[in-house]
């Protein structure tokens, strides 16, 4: 049975392929593909082109995607850091009305299927599409040699229509997901907003740390945010989401230098949370960055200065407008 998330009421199936396949094909699949990475708002104009055709004709509104990331299966110690787990992508695809979504198992098998067998294989016998919409730059099947051009003479022969959907431009700049990942590592977090049509926010698991916040009188959630995309080391003002509830949060990026941490770490000091996160999934939404980190000559300072950015939050959170 697939996996089915419901956002507003409405239910969207996920199915892994290739061997979760739908048990009865979908309704009229109007069908997107690509990675969908950040989910920004160049694919989110995608996904409601998608969505809008398929309302049209009473449709499947469907996305198919890759697991994982193409980059990290060629070329693992140079994949890019994720804007989105599958886990995430999956949340806003539903939030943004699909029916359907679906996993393609990307590994040997998937790397070296010629692009017509991609489309005969996956797209028409997988998939069941009747009506494809793609971005301008969408390529597909082995080394990436399929084009929009062998997409429109295979739905010609085969029976289902391709749209291309252009690029989104804002502030004068083509988005993507590699654009986003620039904005954040800089720490331009409005800037990436402005792309992804929402707050930067990352998942992982709360592990051990080494206690030193305790010690200082600032308990952090010491996160480890796997292949997540990390902002540029700094403080930041933040929410923090643990199981639906949000939590004012400061949180560090860095190296702790003060402390001598080699890696760099997340750490997120809850204002208002009292309890153990250790083992737990936090969602870390970034607001505004404060200020890169710092290397103080002593813990006192160090102390100081963190009494003064957690002022600023609650500051914040203090003042923000509701609703």
């Amino acid at each position: 049975m697939p996996d089915r998330l419901v956002r507003a009421g409405v239910a969207m199936e996920v199915y892994q392929l290739p061997d979760g396949a739908p048990p009865q094909p979908l309704s009229h699949v109007v069908l997107t593909v690509g990675s969908f990475d950040g989910v920004h708002v160049g694919h989110q104009r995608i996904i409601r082109k998608v969505v809008e055709d398929a309302h049209r004709v009473g449709g499947s509104a469907s996305l198919l995607t890759l697991s994982p990331h193409p980059r990290q299966y060629f070329a693992p110690q140079h994949a890019p850091n994720l804007l989105t787990s599958d886990a995430t992508k999956s949340r806003l695809c539903a939030e943004l009305g699909l029916d359907a979504l679906f996993f393609l198992r990307f590994d040997d098998v998937t790397a070296n299927l010629e692009p017509e067998a991609f489309i005969q294989e996956v797209l028409v016998r997988q998939c069941a599409v009747k009506e494809l919409v793609v971005g301008h730059d969408f390529r597909f099947g082995k080394r990436a040699t399929g084009d929009f051009d062998d997409l429109v003479r295979a739905g010609q022969q085969l029976g289902f229509l391709v749209t291309e959907v252009p690029p989104v431009f804002v502030n004068g700049e083509r988005v993507s997901s590699t654009l986003v990942r620039e904005r954040l590592l800089q720490g331009e977090l409005g800037e990436a907003e402005a792309f992804l049509g929402r707050r930067y926010s990352l998942v992982g698991r709360v592990t051990s740390g080494r206690g030193i916040g305790i010690t200082l009188g600032f308990p952090t959630a010491n996160i480890h945010p796997h292949h997540s995309a990390i902002p540029a080391q700094g403080v930041y003002i933040a929410e923090a989401i643990v199981e639906g509830h949000r939590y004012p949060a400061a949180v560090n990026i860095g190296i702790a230098p003060t402390i001598r941490h080699e890696d760099v770490v997340v750490e997120a000091h809850l204002l208002d949370f009292d309890g153990d996160l250790v083992d737990r999934l936090i969602e870390i939404e970034f607001i505004r960055r404060l200020r890169p980190e710092q290397k103080f000559d002593s813990r006192e300072q160090l102390v100081k200065k963190i009494y003064e950015d957690i002022v600023v939050v609650r500051d914040y959170f203090d003042h923000k407008p509701r609703g």
